[in-house]
């Protein structure tokens, strides 16, 4: 058992104990809200924020630009959708789920490219263009951003992305020594499937009563 639990864990050695604490506390919370997501619950939007925000602190003490901006970013995306989420388009319903439109999808395309050159722009700034890491940083980076900005304007597609980038970063967070934060990427990519599979059961069923 002390080989797995070194190979898993040896990383948090030289960590301060307060970070590993706030490393936990985000994964509980960061689970919690993508799991209030696939339940369609608006409590999505402040389990994400706090989640968040204890992530932006941590990475930006680790120096992984990258990753702090993809949760700076959801902070504020969380403001938004949390707006969308509550918004009501009749006198007794809410947003509904619905799939991405043509324009939405040209968007996508543009945020996922401006995502690439905005983050590519940060790491030459800070001269962190130095590891291969930085590569899969800004492709998944990109994808994080166009996700999260389609789940909160609500569409289907946005577990797409979820699923892509999770994936990704189950191995990615693992490499970095984040072992708690790659278990956390690796249930979300599990939920993100539930998730696409319960929303569209929802779209189903909003397009049959309509």
């Amino acid at each position: 058992m002390q080989p797995i639990f070194d190979f898993f864990f040896q990383q948090y050695q030289d960590y301060p104990s307060i970070y590993i604490f706030l490393e936990i506390i985000a994964v509980i919370f960061g689970f919690l809200s993508v799991w209030y997501s696939k339940q369609e619950n608006i409590l999505v939007y402040p389990t994400g924020i706090i989640s968040t925000i204890i992530f932006v602190y941590l990475l930006w003490q680790w120096e992984l630009l990258g990753d702090m901006m993809i949760n700076f970013y959801y902070a504020c995306m969380s403001v938004y959708g949390w707006y969308i989420w509550t918004r009501k388009v009749d006198a007794v319903h809410f947003t509904p789920v619905t799939r991405t439109t043509p324009k939405e999808k040209i968007w996508s395309v543009l945020i996922f490219i401006a995502t690439l050159i905005f983050v590519y722009a940060v790491y030459r700034y800070f001269d962190k263009w130095n590891n291969w890491t930085a590569y899969i940083d800004t492709v998944t980076t990109a994808v994080f951003f166009v996700g999260m900005w389609l789940m909160a304007r609500k569409k289907l597609e946005n577990w797409i992305y979820w699923i892509i980038g999770d994936l990704i970063s189950v191995p990615l967070y693992f490499y970095k020594g984040l072992t708690f934060t790659s278990f956390q990427y690796f249930l979300f990519t599990i939920i993100a499937i539930f998730g696409y599979l319960s929303w569209k059961k929802s779209l189903n069923n909003t397009l049959q009563t309509a």
